[in-house]
């Protein structure tokens, strides 16, 4: 088939757009950058994309809470499309605010009509914005198309409001597709290695199909070897940790 075609929507405060374009461009898709505004008023055609994605950054200054008003916004303009989009079986990757997004929406975990989440991200233990770069283990057990292969990553996090915190029974084990560990690999690792105080050091969540994906660090950021805060001592790599992340979603794609 001819290139994945990747769309990602961006609002007022989002700031990690241009990263998560440029990452999917490096694993070979076609990459469309849509304001929100473009797909409420149907300008732009979701369903003629295969990996829908909502980048990290502040959207709409985070009022209220982190992710709030655009995770309303989609709800309420845009939900039939996007519970659509998602039960057609495409792909659907929030990273960061769009992880958040996800969550307090009601997409990730899926939320009834009717119920409200069970799970939210939180402010984070330490009471101040964490900005760091951090270990992550990938949990084996998890379906999770975009973490298949890998074993661990290196990347940043940067965020307020990254705690996953609630009613863990909303989820099982094979949900957590990414957790927070020290360098050794070690789940059980405090702060700092988990910046946040995520409850079983909980990095990133999947749905039971493993096709949306959500996670607090950035694995945007790391896509080229240069972008690893030590390159210059440790020597760079070709391609940083986080781009088989992009490359699991573009194969899978190109494989239905």
């Amino acid at each position: 088939m001819s290139k994945a075609k990747v769309l990602v929507v961006r609002a007022p405060g989002t700031n990690r757009d241009g990263e998560a374009v440029f990452a999917f461009e490096q694993a070979g898709a076609e990459v469309t950058l849509a304001h929100v505004n473009q797909l409420i008023r149907r300008e732009c055609n979701l369903f003629d994309y295969q990996i829908f994605v909502i980048p990290g950054g502040f959207s709409y200054g985070d009022d209220i809470a982190s992710g709030k008003v655009l995770a309303n916004e989609l709800k309420l303009k845009f939900g039939k499309d996007m519970l659509k989009f998602v039960d057609d079986g495409r792909l659907v990757l929030g990273i960061c605010n769009g992880f958040q997004v996800l969550v307090k929406s009601g997409i990730l975990p899926r939320v009834q009509k009717g119920e409200t989440p069970r799970v939210t991200l939180t402010n984070n233990d330490s009471g101040k914005f964490e900005c760091r770069w951090v270990y992550l283990g990938v949990n084996q057990k998890s379906p999770c198309i975009f973490t298949k292969g890998m074993e661990n990553m290196y990347v940043p996090v940067a965020h307020g409001e990254g705690k996953f915190a609630g009613d863990l029974k909303a989820i099982t084990e094979k949900n957590i597709a990414v957790y927070y560990t020290d360098e050794k690999g070690n789940r059980d690792a405090g702060y700092p290695c988990n910046p946040n105080g995520s409850v079983k050091n909980i990095a990133g969540i999947c749905d039971d199909s493993g096709r949306i994906f959500g996670l607090m660090p950035h694995p945007e950021d790391h896509i080229l070897g240069t972008q690893h805060p030590q390159w210059t001592r440790l020597g760079a790599k070709k391609y940083g940790d986080g781009l088989p992340i992009f490359q699991n979603a573009v194969k899978w794609v190109k494989g239905i």
